[in-house]
């Protein structure tokens, strides 16, 4: 097959999205197709067959408009842009809708979805009272609802954000923690802060703590509140139990939203029918305000090996158990 080149043009910033670190995303593109990206000055030239350079040419689009966005380009952006850009993409997976808006909110720029999957989690999160992100780790679940919570404190759309979670351990005791609350609590919560002050900054997130903007509580805390004019996060809610989920469900006022994200398949609970995440999305699934997004190992944009990782996983829990092994005499 013949082997042309092709010549897309573009701006300094998109260039430099596209390149990457020590020519790290030109790298990747330039494996996946078999084709040479080079850099004259302007843009990129594409060199290789015509499949090919079609498909390079559509990941290197999709990277350059996101970065025209504002939108940090990493790794997960050329991952997810290569899968897109492999096979037309079958329902609901595949490339980001041209549409989807990115939260203006991050460090580093806009925060923008990765996957078509993480579009549709954040037009539930605008659209419904109630959204329920679940799937595999890595998926960006937790990251994107602190990020549109984080968007909302910062529009004023909401007085706070409350952030919640059961203080169940994954398989091991940790004792008794020494300190007040927050101490007690910051441990649990690590995965909410550390999203929040990549998105926000330590210093805004320390400020916004000391005034009550952003709260953090143990679910068992939560009984008898009313969360008005909130943005709730509930997270790692699969280790919930049935009355927990009815508790912290029902604490909604007036003008709050809530999201509930865990995994269905990491239950911590020394019985996993306890559940409450299940049982809620079975039951709520198809009421008026409630949004469900069911996230999939090819929606992980934490790491290839995260993504190998879920699969390997999930195709092991589908196989028939192996019949246990006779004990050697």
């Amino acid at each position: 097959m013949a082997r042309e080149s092709e010549f897309l043009a573009l701006g300094d910033e998109a260039l430099r999205a596209v390149i990457g670190p020590n020519s790290r995303h030109i790298a990747l593109i330039e494996d996946r197709f078999k084709v040479l990206v080079e850099t004259p000055g302007g843009g990129v030239s594409i060199n290789g067959s015509a499949r090919d350079r079609a498909q390079a040419k559509r990941v290197i689009e999709i990277l350059a408009d996101r970065a025209d966005q504002g939108v940090e380009i990493t790794e997960a952006d050329v991952r997810t842009a290569l899968g897109a850009a492999v096979a037309q993409p079958r329902a609901g997976q595949g490339s980001v809708a041209p549409d989807a808006v990115a939260l203006p909110v991050g460090r580093r720029g806009a925060i923008a979805p990765k996957t078509a999957a993480q579009a549709r989690y954040l037009e539930l999160l605008s659209r419904c009272e109630l959204t329920f992100g679940v799937g595999p780790a890595g998926t960006g679940k937790t990251f994107l609802a602190a990020a549109y919570g984080a968007s909302l404190l910062r529009r004023g759309q909401v007085d706070r954000l409350v952030i919640t979670r059961p203080a169940v351990e994954a398989g091991e005791k940790l004792g008794f923690l020494p300190g007040d609350l927050n101490e007690k609590v910051d441990p649990y919560l690590a995965p909410i802060w550390e999203a929040l002050n990549d998105i926000l900054g330590p210093d805004d997130v320390r400020r916004r703590r000391d005034k009550g903007e952003i709260e953090a509580a143990p679910i068992a805390f939560m009984r008898g509140r009313t969360l008005s004019h909130a943005f709730i996060i509930v997270d790692e809610a699969q280790n919930l139990t049935r009355l927990q989920m009815k508790m912290v469900l029902t604490r909604l006022g007036e003008g709050a939203r809530m999201v509930v994200t865990g995994d269905p398949s990491q239950i911590d609970l020394l019985n996993r029918r306890d559940s409450g995440l299940p049982h809620a999305l079975r039951i709520l699934e198809e009421v008026k305000g409630v949004g469900v997004l069911k996230f999939e190992a090819q929606d992980v944009v934490r790491h290839a090996m995260v993504e190998r990782i879920v699969r390997a996983y999930d195709a092991d829990a589908a196989a028939p158990s192996p019949d246990l092994e006779e004990p050697r005499r």
